[in-house]
């Protein structure tokens, strides 16, 4: 970044949004000699990523990088240039420069040592300040005015000026800490194009009954598989654990399918799931111990004696399958192989991990809003979507890093 940060020197940008992509954004810059304003609309940075790693941070994800690309489905190609400039080995790299470690821990997922994000924060934020990074809290974007950046902040309205901006405000999931998709139709008006942002990585609604519910709510379903269709048509079967809720369902194995169960639902207005409550047990063997004599036992008895079928799984055969079919052994066989959940929609916005939709790929020039010249963006406010175990992570800072260099070349070019 040399030759660049001699055409920087005097730049000042302003990047808005303190979650990882704009603190990445404002932590490249700054290093290549920018005058660096960071606003944000909370008290303090990071937030949602404090949060994220209350359950242990993960950062990135250690499977081999070619099947790491793939996990950002249609939008992997407009991200691959910029996860080949900072991928997952970068991440670390990044991690190690701020003087903590990481290891790889179950499922390739990598995770500082101390499992913890406040360090890590803290850590970066010490690096930003000595970088020269000016941090402008409780300072909330509301447009442009005049060809200046508009924020409300606590002593009133503030005008910024800048260079170049980048915009890193987050999608609309977890709105109390600060991503709320309010700049959606913000940019619109400047004639960005934006696909609406919809919930990702999220719970589904289903319509249990009262009895289910109230039994069974909260109830953990492990070592079981769900069979179902992805985005282009295929069948998917994945194998993990989720949860029951009084209204539906939510957990990894759930987040996992997401994307596509969402689009079904949005073309069809349902989807349907298909729950292999026994994913170690062939068809044949199943069927074979259901059919077994059970004498004067029930078959919910017989079940658990042969099967380990109990607890949540009984219940979701009897909630799922007709009085009929749970009688007949070869309809019961299949239904525990295969039995199908419908599923009604989404769990709202603001509960989902993470949010799809937001500026499309095709309105921008590299990171430029090809509508607002000398506007960038980063982050979740770009059309994409991932799965979790450090994918979203990983593809924030690497969009803020690209955002970065995009700024830069765009700034020289200016001098």
């Amino acid at each position: 970044m040399t030759q660049q940060a001699a055409h920087t020197v005097r730049s000042r940008v302003a990047v808005v949004g303190g979650g990882p992509a704009g603190l990445m954004a404002a932590q490249q810059l700054a290093l290549a000699g920018v005058q660096v304003d960071l606003y944000d609309a909370m008290p303090s940075v990071g937030r949602k990523f404090l949060l994220a790693g209350r359950g242990g941070m993960n950062i990135t994800h250690a499977e081999p990088y070619e099947q790491f690309v793939t996990r950002y489905g249609s939008s992997t190609a407009p991200l691959r240039p910029m996860l080949d400039a900072f991928g997952p080995q970068a991440v670390r790299d990044w991690v190690h420069g701020l003087g903590l470690a990481t290891f790889v821990g179950s499922s390739d997922r990598v995770f500082p040592t101390d499992m913890k994000a406040a360090p890590l924060l803290r850590a970066w934020l010490h690096r930003l300040r000595e970088a020269g990074v000016q941090f402008h809290m409780r300072h909330r974007w509301q447009g442009w005015r005049d060809g200046a950046l508009l924020l409300q902040g606590p002593q009133g309205e503030v005008r910024g000026q800048a260079d170049a901006v980048v915009l890193a405000l987050g999608g609309a999931s977890w709105a109390r800490l600060g991503s709320d998709g309010s700049w959606l139709p913000v940019l619109a008006q400047h004639g960005v194009a934006c696909a609406p942002l919809q919930p990702a990585n999220c719970g589904f609604d289903v319509d249990w009954s009262a009895h289910f519910s109230e039994r069974y709510a909260g109830q953990p379903l492990t070592t079981v598989a769900i069979a179902s269709r992805t985005t282009d048509g295929r069948q998917a079967y994945k194998q993990g654990q989720f949860v029951v809720t009084a209204g539906g369902v939510e957990g990894s194995l759930i987040y996992a399918l997401s994307a596509a169960l969402r689009e079904q639902i949005n073309a069809d207005g349902h989807a349907t799931i298909y729950l292999d409550l026994l994913p170690d047990y062939s068809a044949e063997r199943v069927l074979a111990e259901v059919e077994r004599p059970r004498g004067a036992r029930s078959m919910a008895s017989h079940l658990q004696s042969r099967l380990g079928i109990k607890g949540v799984k009984a219940g979701l055969l009897r909630e799922c399958v007709s009085k009929e079919a749970y009688a007949d052994a070869v309809q019961l066989a299949q239904a525990i192989k295969h039995l199908p959940v419908r599923l009604l929609r989404p769990r709202p916005i603001d509960e989902a991990i993470s949010s799809a939709g937001g500026v499309r790929w095709d309105a921008l020039d590299g990171s430029m809003l090809r509508a607002m010249p000398g506007v960038f963006v980063a982050g979740e406010m770009v059309d994409w979507e991932a799965p979790t175990g450090g994918y979203l992570l990983t593809a924030c800072l690497a969009s803020a890093q690209a955002a970065a260099r995009n700024v830069l070349d765009w700034l020289g070019k200016q001098a």
